[in-house]
């Protein structure tokens, strides 16, 4: 066996008494990678037969080793582990000073699974509940600081009218409401059709089709209108304020506003909120012109029913408190949806992976919180009897 330092890894058995002497040779380095393994699970094997040979000890002789690096070293010692293993007990020999730090540095450590402790289903089912039940707790604490922190600073500006932001009030209503004009008036008039339509095709069968005018009017005024606007404004313009402000919040911007002595809140929540309070409201009221656009449209196509006689019947099924139901809804939709969206942009952090993970959950959120205010409304209403 050539001891060249090119030489593959290679190794040679001889038995002497009680021992079984392996004597190593070549370059056990991994510039040979699939040769070192090979030699290294030949090895392992080989030693491992020590007690079939009558052989109590397996000595591994280095002497021959041209080359070592720290993955033969690892293999190396990745054998004897099997040797030692098998009951035989092993040593190694004609080690240099640099040799042995190898294979002290690199010895081999089998993994150990931890054993996963049992547990129930049902323990498991109620801790998942309870850190659940607790994230929403800090949420709702965390929500609630942020309003009270917006309150004092639309108090501060209340008093002071100087440090009001109009130019930058305006220009979020433009990019809240009116450029989100077409998308709410498209989709809102096929719901509408869509409402209408069904309803004159589950009403006819009882010869009262002309009631989906009814059906449309009222559910539309008072739940369908706002909701949808509400929903579509969360995806549009909250992920959007998340995102500015999480940019902003990445880039160090947020911090240099502080350091200017300027109020983060004032500067970039009061004015984004103030403009989705005012733009919702007159979204809601162009979703709902286009749901009864559609409606009135469906009616004529399926029911032969004209717009002045839909506009009559819907003059008769409705009153100013079902059209004013949305709109009272709408403000209070667009501060809930201003709050969820800035508490999630101030939350992300240094990278774009937690960019995209807030304006998620800011959008999630803010979907989820529109209907449950929107529940809470159909219940007051309902005990009010408005």
């Amino acid at each position: 066996m050539s001891n060249s330092i090119s030489a593959a890894p290679d190794f040679s058995v001889q038995k002497e008494g009680e021992t079984l002497r392996i004597a190593l040779s070549g370059a056990w380095t991994i510039a040979a990678s699939r040769a070192l393994e090979k030699a290294a699970n030949a090895l392992g094997a080989a030693g491992k037969g020590a007690g079939g040979k009558g052989a109590a000890r397996v000595a591994i002789d280095f002497a021959g080793v041209a080359r070592l690096d720290t993955a033969g070293a690892w293999m190396i010692d990745k054998a004897r582990a099997q040797i030692a293993a098998g009951g035989a007990a092993t040593e190694y020999e004609g080690l240099d000073s640099d040799q042995s730090i190898l294979l002290r540095e690199a010895a081999y450590a089998p993994l150990e699974r931890e054993a996963r402790p049992k547990a129930s289903t049902i323990v498991d089912m109620l801790v998942r509940l309870g850190q659940w039940s607790a994230a929403i707790g800090a949420d709702v604490v965390a929500g609630v600081a942020f309003l009270g922190e917006l309150t004092a600073s639309a108090l501060r500006v209340t008093l002071k009218p100087a440090l009001m932001r109009p130019t930058s009030m305006v220009f979020h209503m433009e990019s809240f409401a009116l450029r989100a004009v077409p998308i709410i008036v498209t989709m809102n008039f096929l719901v509408g059709a869509i409402v209408e339509q069904q309803g004159i095709f589950q009403l006819r069968r009882f010869g009262a089709s002309t009631y989906a005018v009814d059906l449309i009017g009222v559910l539309v005024l008072r739940e369908l209108g706002v909701l949808l606007t509400s929903i579509m404004i969360a995806g549009r313009s909250g992920s959007a304020i998340t995102a500015e402000i999480g940019s902003m919040k990445m880039r160090e911007e947020i911090d240099a506003l502080r350091v200017m002595g300027m109020s983060p809140v004032e500067v970039l929540v009061l004015p984004r909120i103030l403009a989705l309070i005012v733009s919702l409201p007159l979204l809601t009221f162009i979703a709902d012109m286009a749901a009864l656009a559609g409606g009135m449209a469906t009616a004529y196509v399926y029911d032969g029913i004209s717009p002045e006689s839909f506009l009559v019947r819907l003059q008769d099924a409705i009153g100013l408190n079902t059209f004013l139901v949305g709109l009272i809804k709408a403000p209070f939709m667009a501060l809930v949806i201003g709050i969820i969206a800035c508490i999630e942009g101030f939350s992300v952090e240094g990278s774009a992976e937690s960019l995209g993970r807030r304006v998620t959950i800011a959008v999630v959120n803010s979907i989820f919180m529109v209907i449950f205010v929107d529940g809470l409304f159909a219940i007051f209403f309902a005990g009010l009897h408005y």
